[in-house]
């Protein structure tokens, strides 16, 4: 479920003082769990991801200065900072997320354009995401400060991406305190709310690329802008062509479930830039090998080529490329088969991806491989995988309603190594995208 609205508004009016003609608006952005095509995204890939109703919210009121104030009902701790003079935070280091679309959203000038190949998301992201976002603005972007408060219910840490939500949801506070139009928020119309939230979640990887220090790929604010209820959204992470694929589970009586195994990574630190370097390098070795200058990504590449090139790969290189590859081919198999209501098929496929994570890419762990092999003993169960950067997080499982209860009950409920939080198993709802609601006084 959803942070409520009206608890959100009272953690605001305890925090800061009451004013006479207060409107307090709410921006809020789902967390999204992947269904398939992991490690893929920053490669130029395929990905299938959906929204969360989990998500983050912030409680915001415009400011007549340049000072952004926060508090996190999470950390307990409250942040300030002036949008004149953006820096990262070594205290309160949660809203550093935060501060990194604002800096994004101040310095537009130049970023939307870079050289093909400065990116591995290609051409799609070389566009200009800062005429997209101003198509919602009537003037100029001129950020103004806010007093904000912040809360989540996307597990920090399991792999669903609560720093993208947090950083969508930052952007529309930001961006409706400037003026932006909300109708054109609540709008999936193409040529006008498809391009503002594209160009949110442009901005927002940027702010986490380049202010944060975390190398993700694009799909993360993509599923929390672009989400819709009983949809997935396949994205194609260099075009930034994307489309909504209906899931049909209610017709099937099948749910997703996610398992939240309590193991926690440290995104920065983890093993996750590592994998994205050594992706890197096998397509600067095989680039080399054709003699080839228009070979940017692995997306540039086809599984027969890389069979025929793989012996002048480092042995783990070649696995970590023979993974993307054959996952971005997973999803496309996907995605044909939920189009024809296949999801016996779409489960098979569910279970390979795991087994190429936990062999090719080597980003699993005991846990999630726990986890996986519990739900493959359970007839029901047409589908299991890990989900996120790994190292820990979550699974993600397709599963007939009538066994949700013999799956949850079978998954292991308390800490499975020391320092691990609880793990916890709930069927998710798959939600709408990001959006404002207010003013409320």
């Amino acid at each position: 479920m959803s942070v409520d609205s009206n608890w959100l508004i009272q953690q605001f009016h305890q925090m800061f003082e009451r004013h006479s003609d207060d409107e307090v608006w709410v921006a809020r952005a789902p967390g999204r769990v992947n269904l398939i095509g992991e490690h893929t995204d920053y490669s130029g890939g395929f990905v299938l991801p959906v929204a969360l109703e989990h998500d983050v919210a912030i409680a915001f009121r415009v400011r007549t200065d340049r000072t952004v104030r926060l508090y996190s009902c999470d950390y307990r701790e409250m942040t300030q900072f002036c949008l004149d003079e953006i820096r990262p935070s070594a205290d309160a280091t949660w809203s550093n997320y935060f501060r990194g679309v604002a800096w994004v959203l101040s310095n537009y000038e130049g970023q939307g354009e870079r050289e093909h190949g400065d990116n591995d998301e290609g051409e799609g992201a070389s566009k200009d995401w800062y005429e997209w976002v101003s198509t919602g603005l009537e003037r100029h972007l001129e950020l103004c400060g806010l007093d904000g408060v912040i809360s989540g219910n996307v597990p920090i840490g399991a792999g669903l991406s609560s720093s993208a939500a947090f950083e969508v949801a930052s952007a529309i506070a930001l961006l409706v305190a400037a003026g932006m139009d909300t109708g054109v928020l609540d709008s999936f119309e193409p040529e006008c709310g498809l391009k503002v939230r594209l160009g949110i979640a442009l901005a927002c990887q940027q702010g986490e690329n380049l202010f944060v220090g975390v190398n993700c790929g694009i799909m993360d604010q993509i599923a929390s802008c672009m989400g819709l209820a009983d949809h997935a959204v396949y994205l194609d992470c260099r075009s930034l062509e994307h489309k909504p694929v209906r899931l049909g589970l209610e017709r099937a009586q099948m749910a997703i479930v996610v398992y939240d195994t309590g193991v926690r990574r440290g995104l920065v630190d983890s093993e996750y830039n590592r994998r994205r370097d050594e992706t890197e390098i096998g397509v600067k070795i095989i680039a080399h090998a054709l003699q080839r200058k228009d070979i940017y990504s692995l997306r540039d590449i086809d599984l027969v080529t890389f069979e025929a090139l793989r012996e002048v790969l480092p042995a783990k290189v070649a696995s970590r490329c023979e993974h993307v590859l054959r996952e971005n081919l997973r999803v496309q198999h996907g995605v044909a088969a939920l189009m024809r209501g296949d999801l016996l098929a779409f489960g098979d496929l569910m279970w390979e991806s795991h087994e190429s994570l936990k062999d090719l890419y080597e980003v699993s762990c005991p846990e999630l491989d726990m986890a996986v092999e519990i739900a493959r003993d359970i007839p029901g169960v047409l589908g299991a995988r890990m989900t996120g950067a790994g190292f820990g997080g979550c699974t993600v499982n397709l599963v007939h309603q009538e066994s949700l209860s013999e799956l949850i009950d079978a998954l292991p409920s308390s800490p499975m190594r020391p320092g691990a939080l609880q793990p916890q198993a709930f069927v998710i709802n798959v939600a709408d995208g990001a959006g404002a609601e207010g003013p409320k006084k």
